[in-house]
């Protein structure tokens, strides 16, 4: 079987969907030899992350020949893709982050697309309405033409068949797993060396208005002694947290990093007192996977998806309410036996979230479309 990927975020993205696709990628080849693993990617960027490729046999990059095509792009990705395919024999392809090429389903080639959130709906006052239409049209068709529809959560399943009208049964729940590193048990010695301090609540996510973080300063700024860490980045956002922060004299509690690598960011979790996870919508929610496997308790957003990635023992509150924050910290940091009851069962629930069965529902979800095809 030949599977292709749109790799594009793969090779270009750092964060959110760019971490699904590579991890993806890693997981499906790993534990697949004897299938060919194909990534459509117009431009290839040096990765560490992708370290794995040069040791994976089965993997494949195919990029645009013609010179028209590696100009244009992003032409070649919505059309010009499809002689790509059809040249490589490609059985499957698979669109990583909701989009498919115009016309594949004129071709024999099945088609599978993951739709992470339909935030751009949930939020529109997040996106200017030039970016919704478009978002909306490209996630339209591939929900209506794709052969099946992988959702990361069921929160996104509900949103896809009320938005799009798309039947439940086109739609599968496969939940994403997180990168091995926050997976390892190792307590690193080097927090020093990245400038943390002693004791602090952790934040891991981009710095932007729907990810909440100034509530999250603000509720620190009640309480005084604690220390946060903000691993991430951002623009107009940011300087509103930082503006509020040099305002109440706050510089020397709160520490931003950005651009660490994966070994660095999952340090930070594993010598974290408590993560907090303020976003108002997400799709999934990742960080509160890495953090419950990095034994960590979370503070996240009640109600959602959150409760799908965080469990039972996930401390869930109004995140936009910083005496529940605030209290919810406070309960965790006082009562030792209630953080080792969330650590304890939190690191359970994540561990469901494993590589295998991901691996195994891709390959239930593939060889069905395989086995369509060839009836």
């Amino acid at each position: 079987m030949k599977i292709g990927y749109d790799a594009k975020r793969a090779f270009e993205n750092q964060t959110g969907l760019g971490n699904y696709s590579r991890d993806l990628i890693n997981t499906y080849s790993l534990l697949n030899p004897k299938f060919q693993v194909l990534l459509f990617a117009s431009k290839i960027f040096q990765n560490k992350r992708l370290d794995f490729l040069k040791s994976r046999h089965n993997i494949k990059i195919v990029k645009p020949k013609n010179f028209f095509y590696q100009f244009f792009q992003s032409i070649w990705r919505s059309f010009g893709i499809l002689i790509d395919l059809k040249k490589e024999k490609v059985d499957i392809f698979h669109g990583l982050s909701h989009e498919i090429p115009f016309g594949i389903d004129k071709t024999k080639i099945k088609t599978v697309v993951t739709i992470h959130d339909l935030i751009f709906l949930r939020l529109p006052q997040y996106f200017n309405i030039f970016d919704r239409l478009i978002y909306y049209y490209k996630v339209k068709y591939a929900c209506k033409r794709s052969d099946k529809i992988i959702a990361i959560s069921n929160q996104t399943k509900s949103d896809i068949m009320k938005y799009f009208k798309i039947d439940s049964k086109k739609i599968e729940v496969v939940y994403q797993s997180c990168n091995s590193i926050f997976k390892s048990q190792k307590k690193n010695i080097i927090k020093k060396d990245l400038g943390l301090p002693k004791n602090y609540i952790l934040y891991v996510s981009s710095i932007e208005e729907r990810k909440n973080l100034l509530t999250l300063i603000k509720a620190l700024n009640i309480m005084k002694s604690k220390n946060l860490v903000v691993i991430g980045d951002g623009k107009g956002y940011k300087e509103k947290c930082v503006d509020y922060i040099k305002k109440n004299n706050l510089q020397k509690r709160i520490y931003f990093k950005h651009n660490l690598n994966l070994e660095e960011i999952a340090i930070a979790y594993r010598n974290a007192s408590i993560l907090v996870y303020p976003s108002i919508y997400e799709g999934f929610g990742i960080p509160i996977l890495e953090a419950l496997y990095s034994k960590i308790p979370v503070i996240t957003t009640k109600g959602g998806c959150f409760e799908e990635a965080g469990g039972t023992h996930t401390k869930y509150v109004n995140t936009k309410n910083t005496d529940e924050i605030v209290n919810a910290i406070k309960e965790i940091e006082d009562n030792p036996d209630i953080r080792k009851e969330m650590i304890d069962n939190g690191y359970a629930h994540a561990k469901t979230f494993c590589d295998k069965s991901v691996n195994e529902k891709l390959n239930n979800i593939y060889s069905d479309l395989v086995n369509e095809s060839r009836s």
